[in-house]
């Protein structure tokens, strides 16, 4: 089991929902954090309220420079965990180009400025954990997934690569695909939201699939069970049934 107390992390996306959730419970369990989101208050807030006091460093992550600049200023990490996502339910008819380079860039694009940020020193202490926040989104095409699905297959697809890529070089890599978590974004959804979960619970299965050594976890069951057999679909069945 990675042991998780008095090592310190870099959390992206931590200033409200499954980030804040996933920080609270990191404190408590003795980690180090710094803590980055647009929102400097939400984050100053934050900081001060956990068990162990976090530093937080408000960051654009679509802002290439300053990801430069607070990776040569971050200092010695243990590991950083990206949860960084922006949201909204988009078919064809509701196409929004804005919108869809909003997602991209935030959830994908925004993914690999981290990793560039860390990586370097990561690589020269040589150990590091790398943990990336995708969906079941991500796994298969899905109707008013548009920007949003693409995204977060892309994040999961950097995540597989660099667990190629990194294996046996110290920096171990994590990916979660979550389902539905209760927060602002998913207030967006008109639809129905199965086996939708609190901030609260997603954290803590998160929290475990960090303290394990297993690559890739998706959750909750049954419903990240039934997306991911939906991938061995023939494409004509798949498409009628989605």
């Amino acid at each position: 089991m990675r042991e998780l107390a008095g090592k310190r992390y870099w959390l992206i996306g931590a200033s409200e929902g499954l980030g804040r959730a996933l920080a609270q419970q990191m404190s408590a369990a003795g980690c180090d954090l710094v803590l980055s989101a647009r929102n400097a208050e939400a984050l100053e807030t934050l900081s001060r309220d956990l068990p162990v006091p976090a530093v937080p460093l408000p960051l654009d992550i679509r802002d290439s420079a300053a990801c430069a600049r607070v990776g040569a200023t971050l200092g010695p990490l243990d590991g950083m965990v990206y949860l960084a996502a922006v949201y909204w339910p988009m078919g064809v008819e509701e196409w929004n180009t804005e919108h869809a380079e909003a997602m991209l860039d935030t959830n994908l694009t925004g993914a690999v400025r981290a990793f560039g940020a860390v990586f370097p020193g990561m690589q020269a202490q040589g150990h590091g954990h790398l943990v990336f926040v995708g969906s079941l989104a991500g796994y298969r095409g899905l109707p008013r997934a548009l920007g949003y699905g693409a995204s977060k297959a892309g994040v999961m697809s950097l995540a597989e690569t660099l667990r190629c890529e990194l294996r046996g070089s110290g920096i171990d890599v994590q990916m979660a695909a979550p389902g539905f978590i209760r927060s602002r974004l998913t207030e967006k959804n008109d639809f129905p939201m199965p086996q939708i979960m609190e901030p609260e619970a997603a954290a803590a299965r998160l929290l475990r699939h960090m303290r394990g050594k297993r690559f890739a976890c998706a959750f909750p069951r049954p419903f990240s069970l039934a997306l991911r057999a939906a991938q061995f679909l023939p494409e004509s069945l798949y498409y009628r049934l989605f």
